[in-house]
């Protein structure tokens, strides 16, 4: 669609009718897991069984730093249905470490343990209590090591050196070894404009630690091949990444280790790295049978990263008429024991650290620690979520010290099309930051008071508290607050990235079919849905079957980076393309140019329409395909970026950038300190929006993530140690907790991208937080530098 537009929200009657049953690019085609997901009758990776195989469990590390003394196995071999032990001793090859960037991350401990719940040891035996039982059976001698827990620690000059062998190509540009990787930005000349400014504010700000909270915990199965191999079906988000990191620590080529994408239970950045894929194979080829590993949700806190926990300085300074002179901040990141994506989180917090807003002058430094905390990596917003906290906060300061509206000083600073990021890339698409912010303020407020009922008693379930029923409305107070960001779309910074696909088209019972073929994984942002678009739009085709996704077909890359849709969505609709040649080719060939039902189908074709009936399009199609199938395979990458300056920051280092505004609006209780948010309204630019609804339940999921960060969920971390891993205890956002999320969508094409569209998951999830604790510092008057928010931060 050309300019932009709200998408409206269909109804499933709608859906099953009328121009969406084509199933094209730009309809909401429904998902053809949906009503097994809905019904309960999916089957995710925890739910996979094989005939004869053990269970899996991963003895774990109760010490943070600590030297593994001695390791005795005896008693929990000698244990009735225990099949095999293994401990760092016992791996295969030579190479014992992986990761995600840096091959730093022991497979079983060997010497020490860096974080609470490093893995030790594994047991494989016929039934999981007799594993779990097993396990507690393995005598472990620690002499515990002194913490590194926080920059302090970290940076002291008498400071434990974590990674004392560390090679990688970061550890030139580092001051101290604990840092994992540090990126500088500067720009301009920031003393001179801050000697121009006529307003300077500054705040110190903090992010706590967030965990993905994804539905299925991690699990897989693992079954060894008659060749020396193993078969591993694994929910994970980069099959093709998983097997970089795991054919070298089992000692197999990449050919020996064949992977297959199980169901997968959401991932959010916590399924980047590895879990227990590792493990199950070990004890796969160590028994010769299959294995299968669950974890249980306490585990599971210790078995993936978090979201990194932040410090943040920032100053700003602006003239009094409104406009930005300089930016200056400090961002420090946890990355915890190992360094997973932690350099390139670094390269997100710092490349977007100034916000979608025009400034010349700017000096930014962002850097991540080794600590003994839990390892952090990639989550949704990947260290633009952090960034994003701390300088809409300093918008509101610095708007309220200059006398304006906080939204009208926004939009005189908003970047648009044209103008340049701190690191000196033009941004070279539609930026609607202004327009965007105009339609969120635009939206008519909610009722004020919707606890009041007709008879005059209250609804407490519309109430801050909820039905703990402490509160009837007294002290209750509106707060309205305003946010918007800015985050990357694809790999960044010279990563070769792309995605492979493999497309057969076929005659079926008389009718063309086509099978699409990836590596991409599906963990719920709709692939299964977009690639089938895609084939139906591109090749005019009805039935389109989405091949399974394994290692059998090139990579397909990480689904994260908001990137499938653009990466593999791109790769699917080039080969579709390559499909289409050759069918034309075989068409002029056998029915000659003047064909007149060829012409037709031809005419069609090229226009990318999707025919909906077997009439004068499809049956040129059958004749010429016969039973020769056509099939296609390639790879698509985006336009190259380039590598920051390590010591400017300066380069072309992204893809695509994409924009979100929010308003929020909530209801604080002044006296107790409970939050109610009534509403978050988004306002996006989609570029394209492929499947509408899916686009509109993206946006919703990654606004009620923000959510959580900003009133509820932490992982808190005392002494290095985890106090909460459960959902007791750890809080996530039910349905009652959820408020109503109006959403404008607009779709201002990006002409790099394919079909112009723009990745649409995660930058929700920056403008969410910050909007939220804008909302709740205008109903209170506390400053509130700190999320997830607390009522003892509002009350005290």
């Amino acid at each position: 669609m050309a300019g932009s537009t709200r998408v409206p929200t269909r109804t499933p009657s709608q859906l099953s009718q009328g121009a969406a049953v084509s199933g094209g690019v730009g309809d909401s085609s429904l998902r053809p897991d949906g009503v097994l997901k809905a019904t309960g009758e999916f089957a995710y990776s925890s739910d996979m069984w094989h005939e004869d195989m053990l269970w899996g469990f991963t003895l774990r590390s109760p010490h943070a730093h600590a030297e593994i003394v001695s390791v005795d196995v005896g008693e929990a071999l000698a244990q009735a249905g225990v099949y095999a032990v293994l401990t760092h001793d016992d791996l295969p090859a030579e190479v014992k470490k992986y990761g995600l960037e840096l091959r730093d991350t022991p497979v079983l401990a060997g010497g020490k343990v860096r974080h609470q719940g490093e893995p030790v040891a594994l047991v494989a035996a016929d039934h999981p209590e007799t594993a779990r039982r097993a396990a507690a059976k393995i005598k472990v001698e620690y002499r515990e090591l002194p913490l590194v827990h926080d920059e302090a620690t970290a940076l002291a000059a008498d400071a434990p050196v974590l990674h004392p062998d560390r090679d990688d190509h970061h550890a030139a540009h580092v001051p101290h070894p604990n840092i994992v990787h540090r990126q500088p930005i500067v720009r301009g000349d920031v003393a001179a404009a801050a000697a121009r400014a006529e307003v300077v504010v500054s705040g110190e700000y903090e992010v706590g630690m967030q965990d993905q909270a994804f539905l299925g915990p991690e699990s897989g199965l693992a079954v060894p091949a008659e060749d020396g191999g193993v078969d591993l079906y694994v929910a994970t988000q980069w099959l093709h990444s998983d097997l970089r990191q795991i054919a070298p620590v089992l000692g197999l080529p990449e050919d020996k280790v064949r992977m297959t994408l199980a169901g997968v239970g959401g991932a959010f950045g916590g399924r980047e790295d590895l879990s227990m894929q590792i493990h199950a194979c070990l004890l796969a080829l160590r028994t010769r049978k299959p294995v299968k590993m669950v974890y249980n949700r306490f585990e599971s806190f210790f078995g993936h990263v978090h979201r990194h926990p932040a410090t943040l300085w920032y100053e700003h300074g602006a003239t009094r008429d409104g406009t930005l002179t300089h930016i200056r901040c400090r961002i420090v990141l946890d990355g915890g024991a190992y360094a997973s994506a932690s350099p390139a989180v670094v390269g997100n917090a710092s490349s977007h650290a100034a916000g979608p807003y025009v400034v010349d002058d700017v000096e930014i430094e962002a850097l991540a620690l080794y600590t003994n905390n839990p390892p952090c990596g990639a989550m949704r917003g990947f260290g633009a979520v952090q960034a994003c906290f701390a300088y809409e906060a300093q918008m509101d300061k610095l708007a309220a010290e200059l006398g304006m509206d906080p939204v009208e000083f926004r939009r005189k600073n908003a970047m648009s099309q044209g103008d340049r990021m701190p690191t000196g890339q033009v941004v070279d698409s539609p930026a609607p930051v202004a327009e965007l912010l105009r339609r969120v303020k635009a939206r008519p407020l909610p009722p004020e008071r919707q606890w009041e009922t007709l008879g005059g008693a209250p609804d407490v379930r519309a109430l801050p508290g909820g039905l703990s029923n402490t509160t009837h409305g007294e002290g209750v107070v509106r707060g309205v607050g305003y946010a918007v960001g800015v985050k990357n779309v694809c790999f960044s910074e010279g990563f070769d990235d792309y995605s492979t696909a493999r497309v057969r088209l076929e005659v079926i019972g008389g009718e063309p079919v086509a099978t699409v073929h990836t590596a991409a994984a599906e963990v719920g942002q709709g692939g299964v849905t977009v690639h089938a678009q895609i084939a139906r739009t591109e090749l005019g085709v009805t039935r389109v079957t989405i091949h399974p996704a394994d290692t059998r077909v090139g990579s397909a890359g990480s689904t994260s980076a908001s990137r499938q849709t653009y990466m593999t969505g791109g790769a699917v609709r080039h080969v579709c393309e390559l499909v289409r040649e050759e069918v034309f080719r075989r068409g002029r060939e056998r029915l000659g140019t003047y064909h007149p039902a060829w012409a037709t189908a031809e005419l069609l074709l090229e226009g990318g329409k999707v025919v909906t009936d077997a009439g004068e399009v499809l049956a040129p199609l059958v004749d010429v395909l016969g039973d020769e199938p056509v099939e296609a395979v390639d790879e698509f990458r985006h336009r190259p970026t380039v590598a920051l300056d390590p010591a400017t920051g300066q380069g072309f280092g992204h893809v695509q950038f994409s924009f979100a505004a929010h308003r929020a609006v909530v209801e604080v209780d002044t006296e107790l300190g409970l939050v109610k948010v009534i509403e978050l309204a988004c306002a996006q630019d989609v570029g394209k929006a492929m499947n509408p609804d899916a686009v509109v339940g993206q946006i919703h999921g990654g606004t009620t993530q923000g959510l959580g960060l900003a009133v509820m969920e932490e992982i808190v971390v005392e002494n290095a140690k985890v106090r909460n891993p459960s959902f007791t205890d750890y809080l996530i956002p039910t349905i009652l907790d959820t408020p109503t999320i109006p959403v404008d969508v607009l779709e201002l094409a990006d002409e790099h991208a394919p079909y112009g569209l723009r990745g649409a998951g995660e930058a929700p999830t920056l403008s969410s937080t910050p909007a939220v604790l804008a909302a709740i510092r205008a109903a209170t008057g506390k400053a509130l530098k700190r999320v997830p928010v607390r009522p003892e931060h509002i009350v005290a």
